[in-house]
């Protein structure tokens, strides 16, 4: 590795954040190009170069790719990162580009919910569906003979954390592929790589981008051959990332460090304050020192996310103190500069409570976000 390698792979997650990805400066020239909006490129003659068909490739997306390897796997080149329309996309693209049939899968029970419809799919392409819960390594159970482990670690809407290093390493002895949802975490919670996944894939929707305003997916990894099925599989389906949105979260990434550092320190007061709450249980936030996932998600992540999980006692309470936040919109999804929670249950695929609320803490003042959920409990309460 030189120098110059090793100084970039020093600096702080806010200089990386801030100048991942750029271009290298240019006279006269945008310090971040605008988006590229094409859906050809001029190719005289034989196909050479990068960009031929917007299917394939765009100028956008590989200074996006850039930026998030660099998020991913600071100051290492043996990476690639793929954009995708949607986390789903990106999902599915590992999914489906490395698994055949007669091949076995290991998913988390206690993920998101849409993976039990990608697990009937894969299914009914005559691949063997295994699911374990995240927490306590169960899945290490059922890997035998599995040709690739799905980790969502923390899990969703759960906040359950196994040792990713733990089940990365009893993977490969057996011969599998290793993919970590990493949305939760974002790549300045933890980096999977590092701990010896083969697949980092994320929804760039949540918290990466964090504006509410944005789908997108990616895939970070690090075997080329296994990357090359993953971008055959995004030709194939054509589940490509529009310039405008690439552009937007690239433009986003800037700042990430600023959104997360203050939106894991308001999650950690929110769940401080929840925790005194006697109509309160369940609660879940890896940050909090008795969190039952806590002292495997501090062996692994130096941040612990911008979700607080909690049970009330019905689903009328839940309602009741949705209604009287004011600070907080009633919405699904996650990680904005807007904080958000919903009764989960009311989706219908997870295993939840009907009291229970997942909540998205975002960058509001720590005080005042505290005291509209306090205040809300209070009122639910009558």
């Amino acid at each position: 590795m030189s120098d110059a390698t090793e100084n970039e792979g020093r600096v702080g997650d806010g200089t990386r954040a801030v100048r991942a990805g750029l271009p290298e400066p240019a006279k006269n020239e945008p310090t971040l190009p605008g988006p590229v909006f094409a859906a050809h490129f001029h190719l005289p003659g034989e196909v050479s170069g990068p960009y031929a068909y917007g299917r394939d490739d765009n100028p956008t997306w590989t200074l996006l790719e850039r930026a998030v390897s660099e998020l991913e796997a600071p100051g290492r080149e043996d990476t690639e990162t793929l954009v995708f329309a949607s986390g789903m996309a990106a999902i599915s693209a590992v999914l489906f580009s490395q698994l055949r049939a007669g091949d076995a899968v290991v998913l988390p029970s206690d993920g998101y919910q849409v993976l039990p419809m990608v697990g009937a799919q894969l299914e009914a392409y005559g691949v063997e569906v295994r699911t374990a819960p995240t927490g306590g390594d169960a899945q290490l159970e059922v890997l035998d003979g599995a040709r690739l482990l799905w980790i969502e670690s923390p899990s969703n809407p759960g906040l359950d954390v196994c040792d990713i290093r733990r089940l990365a390493e009893a993977a490969h002895a057996r011969g599998a592929l290793v993919a970590v949802d990493n949305t939760l975490a974002t790549p300045l919670g933890q980096r999977p790589l590092e701990l010896g996944a083969d697949f980092s894939v994320a929804s760039g929707t949540k918290q990466l981008t964090g504006h509410g305003d944005v789908l997108l997916g990616y895939v970070t990894g690090r075997d080329a051959e296994a990357m090359a099925a993953v971008r055959r599989w995004r030709k194939i389906v054509g589940a490509i990332s529009g310039p405008m949105e690439a552009w937007l979260a690239h433009r986003s990434i800037a700042t990430l460090q600023l959104r997360v550092d203050r939106q894991n320190a308001t999650a950690l007061a929110v769940a401080e304050a929840l925790r005194q709450r006697p109509e309160v249980s369940g609660l879940r936030y890896p940050g909090l020192s008795d969190d039952p996932s806590h002292k495997v998600a501090a062996q692994q992540m130096r941040r612990y996310g911008s979700v607080v999980s909690f049970t009330l006692p019905t689903r009328t309470r839940a309602e009741r103190f949705l209604a009287a936040l004011r600070l907080v919109e009633d919405a699904t999804s996650f990680g904005g500069v807007r904080s958000t929670a919903e009764r989960r249950r009311r989706w219908g695929g997870d295993a939840v409570p009907e009291g229970f609320i997942r909540m998205s803490v975002g960058a509001e003042d720590p005080e005042d976000l505290v005291a509209d959920v306090l205040r809300a409990l209070d009122e639910s309460a009558e």
